[in-house]
């Protein structure tokens, strides 16, 4: 049988050789990159005059002054102020496995090596089957999916969700979501998100209908059994009104934006069971939620996956993806695009999938758990004590857990924020009424590193107390 030089390139021991030579390299690099450096003073001049231009390329300043300088360690991420923090956030839930990875690198590089730099739906090459793949392995354990069409970024994946429901409910056009739901930043997922600070300016085209989503902070919710019982009525209202007319129900297992809140599966269960009597498309959004909850799926960690008949997922693996039933596999052309992902991106999503596979996080006793698990204690722990009263209602789902600190105000978290960041930690917010601080926590990150950030934690909500 003849070969394929694609294949020799792959094989290649000189090829191998010299990228687990640059591999090699980088992690001796990064090795110093072990604990919080505050800014160097012979570098800070320099990063100021980049930040500063950054901010008038983008016309508009970034919200941390933040640009890294291209390596890290784990959890921490070097800074072109020279600089080290601990990160927190992982750009939004993007870079799971922490900064330098030595896995991710060597997928990248050899991704990167490839006859292409855009991989797309036309002309794809084996990264995208694999990874396309892995996605539906994954996916077909607990469901009954088993189609993935790969896209650049969640918001895609999201827009491919929509139309697909709709082309199979055709004429319908109402959409059943949560209340404080996020589903991206194009112009039809910011309609479906309910933030007006996301949409300013934006025409409304009325075709959202909202349920409440349980609610621990709201105390009519929590008297009625988590609120199912509220939720399952505002739901048949809703279906009564627009018999005929629903394309989808879509929800986010746990809420994101909406301020880390989850639910529990007594709340989820009947939802999902009228849509199924009412042959209303679930939709599971787990962009964020994906590979973060103890299991690759939340549908999963619940134990609804036999109701789902489309999820959609993205940031940790470098691309976004919408996965499907038989029953919704959509008629050709109507999704498509040119670009699929990056070869680097593609192969480095792989790569992610296979170390969190195979690397011992998932299950009740993987490091998902167990970070989730000493993160939130150190927490709680810091609330009951130094910061009495001032870390309130710490939780969330494996890596995403976020807590309201200060009054819950926008104001005084906003300003703790900047005060993490200037004592070297790296977290977000999310959330109205309250509004919280949230982390989506690394799955490299050990318990001396959860030490670390609960020694920061505490200086910054001191100084901003």
């Amino acid at each position: 049988m003849s070969t394929l030089q694609g294949h020799e390139m792959s094989r290649s021991a000189k090829i191998n050789e010299l990228v687990d030579g640059l591999v090699k390299e980088v992690q001796k690099l990064g090795e110093s990159l072990n604990a919080i450096r505050p800014p160097q003073a012979d570098q800070e001049s320099r990063a100021a005059g980049l930040i500063e231009k950054t901010n008038q390329l983008r016309g508009r300043p970034l919200f941390y002054n933040f640009i890294g300088s291209g390596i890290g360690h784990g959890p921490y991420v070097e800074l072109e102020d020279g600089s080290v923090k601990l990160d927190l956030i992982n750009g939004i839930g993007i870079h799971i496995l922490g900064h330098s990875h030595p896995e991710i690198i060597r997928a990248s590089l050899k991704g990167a090596l490839s006859d292409v730099v855009m991989q797309g739906h036309l002309e794809p090459n084996t990264e995208y089957t694999k990874l396309s793949s892995k996605l539906v392995e994954l996916a077909s354990k607990n469901s009954r999916m088993k189609h993935a069409w790969i896209t650049t970024c969640g918001t895609m994946a999201n827009e491919n969700a929509l139309k697909i429901c709709r082309q199979k409910k055709t004429p319908a056009r109402m959409i059943i979501t949560f209340k404080d739901a996020f589903a991206g930043r194009s112009t039809m997922m910011a309609e479906v998100t309910d933030n007006p600070a996301f949409k300013q300016g934006l025409p409304e085209y009325h075709e959202v209908l909202r349920i409440p989503f349980c609610n621990k902070f709201d105390d009519s919710m929590c008297r009625q059994s988590c609120g199912k019982e509220k939720t399952l009525a505002v739901l048949k209202e809703h279906v009564a009104k627009h018999e005929g007319n629903v394309s989808c129900f879509v929800f986010e297992p746990m809420l994101g934006e909406g301020g880390y809140r989850a639910a529990c599966r007594e709340f989820f269960l009947p939802l999902l069971a009228f849509c199924k009597e009412k042959k209303i498309p679930v939709w599971a959004d787990e962009i964020q939620t994906f590979t973060r909850t103890g299991q690759f799926f939340a549908y999963e960690t619940y134990g609804f996956g036999d109701y789902v008949d489309i999820c959609t997922i993205a940031k940790t693996a470098q691309n976004g993806a919408t996965l499907y039933t038989e029953e919704m596999n959509p008629q050709p052309g109507l999704i498509a695009g040119t670009f699929a992902g990056s070869t680097a991106a593609l192969s480095a999503g792989l790569a992610v999938l296979e170390e969190l596979e195979n690397g011992n996080y998932m299950g009740p006793n993987g490091k998902v758990n167990q970070i989730h698990k000493g993160f939130v204690s150190m927490l709680n722990r810091l609330n009951e004590t130094t910061c009495k009263g001032l870390l309130r209602d710490a939780g969330g789902l494996g890596l995403m857990v976020a807590v309201t600190a200060l009054d819950g105000s926008q104001a005084k978290p906003q300003q703790l924020l900047k005060s993490l960041f200037k004592n070297g930690l790296l977290c977000f917010g999310c959330g109205r009424n309250p509004w919280r601080i949230r982390f989506l926590l690394p799955a490299v990150l050990t318990q001396a590193d959860i030490e670390v950030a609960g020694q920061i934690i505490e200086k910054s909500i001191q100084e901003c107390s």
